[in-house]
């Protein structure tokens, strides 16, 4: 009877800890013993949460590289024709995390971004260019930062997906204007601009479409709109900011992304000068097509 009292229950916890297990297999079997591997093996392989721990590591490590890959090939779109890091990023990252870190994150990017690449380009520069769009810009873009916090991001996208593929229908059909004259269609650009880049972090279109009518070289086109993207998107961090959007979460990710987003950049600033004014222009309404039509489908 009291050896029977002194033995263990086996109606004991269902679950022991792996590394208890472990624990027990390297006290009973010396070092080298051909046993250990397999008692160990078997309690790791009998553990749920080791297995669980491991396979959220994986996943986080997929997604990561996944992410370096968008904003890398985002980063170089933005370095080779002046925009188009929101356009591509926000046609993957989504799928990677929130729409709203994604806007903010290509943003907090894309300010830099331009700032630099308008160092190199600032003797191409005219004020007179992107004035009306600027002044645009400083109204747009307060209302699209309360867009981005209150109207469904599914319907933005969808918005300037149509907004997009209409603008590519007209340069494909050659309905595209050579010219749009008067101050007013600068100042519409601008408004739009600061619209759709608070509300989804695109500003690019519409001061696309206008700078596009303005007869400018591809170096001049580039120069003033990087010199309008950094008040833009100046603008735009303020008001993420003011509404509370720059969070902990989008900083620890602009950091763990920085390398790949200026390895790209990079790239792209540098094959920039080998590319003509046609295919440049190709390059552009590709850009647009591919980026309007998914945000359509995708919303």
């Amino acid at each position: 009877m009291e050896a029977a009292r002194r033995r263990p229950s086996s109606r004991g916890p269902p679950d022991r800890l792996a590394g208890d297990v472990l624990d027990g297999t390297l006290t009973r079997c010396p070092r080298g013993h051909r046993g250990l591997h397999r008692e160990a093996a078997g309690a790791l392989f009998a553990a749920p949460e080791h297995r669980h721990a491991a396979v959220l590591s994986l996943v986080a490590v997929i997604d990561w590289a996944l992410g370096a890959l968008v904003i890398t090939a985002a980063s170089f779109v933005q370095g080779l024709a002046g925009f188009g890091i929101g356009l591509v990023g926000l046609a993957f990252l989504p799928y990677l995390m929130s729409p709203a870190t994604a806007i903010v994150l290509l943003t907090l990017y894309a300010a830099p971004f331009t700032l630099g690449v308008f160092i190199q380009l600032r003797d191409d520069f005219r004020l007179s260019g992107i004035r009306d769009m600027l002044v645009g810009t400083v109204l747009g873009t307060p209302i699209g930062v309360w867009g981005l916090a209150a109207l469904p991001a599914s319907l933005i996208n969808r918005l300037i997906g149509v907004f997009i593929l209409l603008i590519v229908i007209l340069e494909v059909r050659r309905l595209f204007p050579e010219r749009l004259p008067g101050r007013g269609w600068g100042f519409g650009a601008g408004v739009l601009s600061g619209v759709l880049g608070g509300a989804i972090g695109t500003p690019a279109p519409p001061v696309i479409v206008y700078s596009m009518t303005q007869g400018w070289t591809p170096r001049r086109m580039k120069a003033n709109l990087q010199a309008f993207m950094v008040v833009n998107q100046t603008l735009i961090l303020g008001g993420y900011e003011w509404a509370g959007l720059l969070t902990r979460e989008v900083w620890h990710l602009g950091l763990s992304f920085a390398i790949p987003a200026l390895v790209g950049v990079l790239a792209g600033i540098a094959l920039f000068g080998r590319i003509d004014a046609v295919r440049f222009r190709q390059i552009v309404f590709t850009l647009l097509f591919i980026s309007g039509l998914v945000l359509l489908v995708r919303g």
